[in-house]
């Protein structure tokens, strides 16, 4: 899918203008190092608790942000701030779980948290088929594998392993030693299910890992070392998936003999490249999890401003990032840090969209195009306030041109610059360089993968022009010590100041923005 540029455009013009370039000074001058810190201080301070979704925090989180949009005249949409999330937590119910496999005449029932554990996004349903031994689980026509190819799997429940053939070989055409997305679980579930397939079964790959009991999820009821309120959290109630079970060495001795015959069939995969897939015809599965499910909501904060332009303040630039972080330690050592205080990750990006919608609420000239602010919940989830508004958006999709989102911005020196989504991105990727370069900022190169793990990814995937503005990943990611005294307020500001002006020349462009989405980006 692609957007079409509608008018050329001298990007040498973009940044000229003495009437405009005294107006941007003016918002300019609202985004200051004391006001990134002054929110940065308080969004990740203790007493906020790592802003977990859902929770008390996060909605007092949220309820600052609100504030400070009333205060800057940044408007409700429909009468609110608030746009509400439902989601939900899924506890295990192992009354109503069941592994049970027939091998010709000869059944047995294995033990739950011993010989088999559920994943998170198990289904709560119990099936019964043969099983079919799938190798990876992995279909990646790209490189011309199918662990699928050749098979019938439908309405069958499914066995296959972890990771990806040649995990530990640089020469892998799966990304080397670095995992690929057909690694993940999640995509070897929704690939088992495009199939047919009814259920799944996991073994850790033994060629690579020693340690091939199951894992799972680490339910609370199936441990008492773990707080009773450590559930997954979904964003919305799936409806037609499948049982997924991490099982152990005995299911494995069950199925095929031993894990040496596994690792056996796990070299001939890995030493050609090519699948080793085969029915287990004399094989009866019986495969339950069960589950309790309990109603939650949490909230993205929304404002907005009108544009000026008759016809253009129809059309939409979107400035957000996500407020939520990951929480605390329930279990902790007394006078230990235990609170993930989410400063860089996502406090600093927080107030960077605050400080964006100062910004623009101190100018006596509105843009054009009208803009939208957002701060996402969920983010640390699956990006689920993002997912949320991209299904529900308050202002039409087709008329949202760019989203600019903050994550992470006040980390790794203060001239660099990472942008995720240059390549996708080409005509924002030339404003954004040409802008970097301007503030004396070095544009240094992101992981690929790392486009895919912010809020702007969902807006992307629906066409529209979206970068990540971020500092970069660094040691103290996801820790205790990603608190406020780590961040460097002056960074934020200059990041800050530099999305504003990009905001501004975007929602004032007399272009359209080229988006470039093929499959391997889905």
């Amino acid at each position: 899918m692609k957007r079409t540029l509608f008018a050329v455009f001298v990007l040498s013009s973009f940044f000229t203008g003495i009437t405009d370039a005294q107006n941007i000074n003016k918002g300019l001058k609202q985004i200051t190092p004391e006001l990134l810190a002054q929110h940065i201080n308080y969004l990740a301070s203790d007493s906020m608790k790592g802003r977990n979704t859902p929770s008390p925090e996060l909605d007092r989180a949220a309820g600052y942000i609100a504030g400070e949009f009333a205060f800057l005249g940044i408007e409700k949409v429909n009468g609110s701030y608030f746009q509400e999330i439902p989601m939900y937590t899924r506890n295990l119910d192992p009354g109503n779980c069941l592994l049970k496999i027939t091998m010709g005449q000869e059944g047995k029932t294995f033990r739950l948290k011993d010989d088999y554990i559920p994943f998170e996004m198990t289904a709560d349903t119990l099936v019964k088929s043969s099983l079919v031994f799938a190798g990876y689980g992995i279909t990646a026509p790209e490189h011309g594998y199918d662990d699928y190819a050749g098979m019938d799997v439908r309405g069958k429940i499914v066995l296959v392993m972890k990771h990806e053939p040649g995990e530990k070989d640089s020469t892998s055409c799966f990304d080397g030693i670095n995992d690929s997305r057909y690694s993940l679980l999640t995509t070897k579930v929704e690939n088992a299910m495009k199939h047919g397939a009814i259920g799944m079964l996991v073994v850790t790959d033994p060629l690579n890992h020693l340690i091939l009991a199951p894992q799972g999820y680490p339910w609370p009821g199936l441990s008492s070392f773990l707080p009773q309120d450590n559930l997954p959290v979904e964003m919305s109630r799936e409806e037609g998936n499948i049982p997924v079970v991490h099982v152990g060495e005995a299911v494995i001795a069950c199925l095929l003999g031993s894990v040496d015959s596994l690792k056996h069939i796990q070299r001939r995969i890995d030493g050609a490249y090519s699948p080793c897939s085969f029915s287990l015809d004399q094989s009866i599965c019986e495969l339950g999890t069960g589950l309790t499910v309990h109603s939650l909501v949490a909230k993205n904060v929304i404002g907005y401003l009108e544009g000026r332009d008759t016809e253009l303040k129809k059309e939409y630039v979107v400035v957000g990032g996500h407020y939520d972080h990951v929480g605390f330690m329930k279990n902790h050592k007394e006078g230990e840090d235990y609170i993930f205080n989410g400063a860089d990750d996502n406090a600093s990006g927080t107030a960077g969209v605050l400080a964006v919608a100062r910004a623009f609420a101190a100018m006596g000239r509105k843009p054009e195009r009208s803009l939208v602010f957002i701060l996402f919940a969920g983010e640390e989830k699956g990006l689920y306030g993002s997912k949320y508004y991209c299904q529900k958006p308050l202002f039409p999709l087709e008329k949202t041109v760019v989203m600019l989102n903050l994550d992470m911005i006040s980390r790794n020196g203060r001239d660099t610059l990472q942008i995720d989504g240059l390549k996708q991105n080409p005509d924002l990727a030339a404003l954004m360089l040409k802008g970097a370069d301007s503030f004396k900022m070095k544009s240094i190169a992101g992981k690929e993968d790392l486009f895919k793990r912010s809020d702007h990814y969902n807006f992307y995937k629906k066409g529209i022009s979206a970068v990540d503005i971020t500092s970069g990943l660094h040691g103290d990611y996801h820790t205790v010590r990603d608190n406020p005294a780590s961040v460097d307020p002056l960074k934020a500001a200059t990041i800050s100041r530099l999305t504003f002006e990009i905001a501004w020349r975007t929602a004032n462009a007399k272009i359209y923005f080229r988006t470039e989405i093929n499959k391997n980006n889905q």
